[in-house]
């Protein structure tokens, strides 16, 4: 599994609790994070070289544990090699189907805010209902550096929340995997009628169907082992991965340049 960071740690714990077996290899490339104000040109070379360091450890599928780089950069990837890739994408089908209000918004990142694949996956999915989309610059930055917390992030997020709010949304995708991370600072703001959809158990569930389609399952008997790298070469990370894991880890460095 790989991120532009921390966020896709989202993803991998719910990986983790329904598929104890299997051995899970996560990469977060901080040291460029956050992809989301980035070009596509450089989001499309950093997945295709850190998918290509998962495929040299000899990984049996990836999962782009991240919004912004599965739709600037996965069909590209999946054309080229021959293993199951998962991607990860907003909600937007389960929450046009529930929205009473037919008024919803999307989380997200610049760069997946701007994509022709999510406005496609909007036009496809949004069954009658208006689609906000909101860009949270600023946001994936906070919760990279831990401070979730802050009154600054708090503050970011009412910006970005309260005209939401104002246009009477009654559900509200999270477009990014770091968010899940500031879920409940956003639950604090939004209020309990505002229901909250984040995508890490279809993923999940995605990957499993994957894995059971290529009879590609660990064996039962096995106890999976978890592997976590961050091309951020800082002791911080060590604190900040544990934090969201909710369990001390210990964070490798990789070192992953441009011409490798």
């Amino acid at each position: 599994m790989f991120d532009s960071g921390v966020g896709g740690l989202s993803i991998a714990k719910c990986i983790s609790e329904q598929l104890p077996h299997e051995n899970i290899i996560y990469i977060a490339d901080s040291l460029y994070a956050p992809y989301g104000e980035k070009s596509v040109d450089f989001i499309v070379e950093r997945v295709n070289i850190i998918a290509q360091q998962l495929i040299n450890k000899g990984v049996k599928a990836i999962v782009i544990a991240c919004n912004t780089a599965t739709v600037n950069a996965i069909e590209q990837l999946r054309s080229q090699v021959n293993i199951p890739i998962i991607g990860v994408e907003p909600a937007i089908k389960p929450a046009a189907l529930q929205s009473i209000t037919k008024k919803i918004a999307v989380l997200a990142t610049q760069a997946t805010s701007e994509n022709q694949r999510f406005k496609d996956l909007i036009a496809l999915h949004h069954n009658g209902a208006q689609v906000i989309i909101q860009p949270c610059p600023g946001l994936v930055e906070f919760i990279e550096q831990g401070q979730q917390n802050s009154a600054a992030c708090i503050s970011l997020l009412q910006q970005y929340l309260e005209p939401l709010i104002t246009l009477d949304i009654d559900t509200l995708v999270l477009g990014c995997t770091h968010y899940p991370f500031v879920q409940h600072q956003i639950r604090n703001i939004v209020g309990n009628n505002i229901t909250i959809i984040e995508t890490t158990v279809p993923v999940t569930q995605q990957l499993i169907k994957k894995l059971n389609e290529n009879n590609l399952n660990a064996d039962p008997c096995q106890q999976g082992e978890h592997y976590f790298f961050s091309t951020l070469e800082k002791q911080q990370q060590n604190i900040l991965f544990s934090q969201l894991w909710q369990n001390e880890i210990q964070v490798s460095p990789l070192s992953i340049n441009k011409n490798q």
